[in-house]
């Protein structure tokens, strides 16, 4: 990987697949894709959305109408599955773990549909490779 940032959907799949690439190649721990904290659409005092991928395992925070959200866009994801749902009682959302064994296009997909559909990004959102 030489480049850690991109702000167009293209862009963003290829920048998304070379870090699962990556992430594997390099046998990591985890892999995170951030985006920049959006007040209109996360909320004032909530942080910025993101979403990490390990194990076979996509990992990320949600609200409620997040959720809802996540599940409605796991329908074209038919390889994918929720594999475990937390909501601690000192927490206002839901820690979402989805199961998605595929290939790190269908992943890169995958992640760029999460920050526009379940997060409400637009489609010129910028997202950041994180840690690898």
């Amino acid at each position: 990987m030489t480049r850690f940032d991109a702000d167009d959907p293209k862009a963003r799949r290829k920048l998304f697949a070379e870090a699962v690439t990556a992430h594997r190649t390099r046998a990591s721990p985890f892999l995170t894709v951030e985006v920049e904290h959006d007040p209109d659409v996360d909320g004032e005092d909530a942080p910025a959305p993101w979403v990490q991928f390990a194990d076979q395992t996509f990992n990320m925070d949600l609200t409620e109408a997040e959720l809802e959200r996540a599940k409605t866009l796991l329908t074209d994801f038919p390889e994918f599955r929720i594999d475990q749902m937390e909501s601690p009682e000192e927490a206002e959302g839901t820690n979402l773990r989805i199961i998605a064994r595929s290939d790190a296009n269908r992943l890169a997909a995958f992640v760029d549909r999460v920050f526009v559909e379940v997060y409400g990004r637009d489609d010129d959102y910028r997202a950041w490779v994180a840690a690898v």
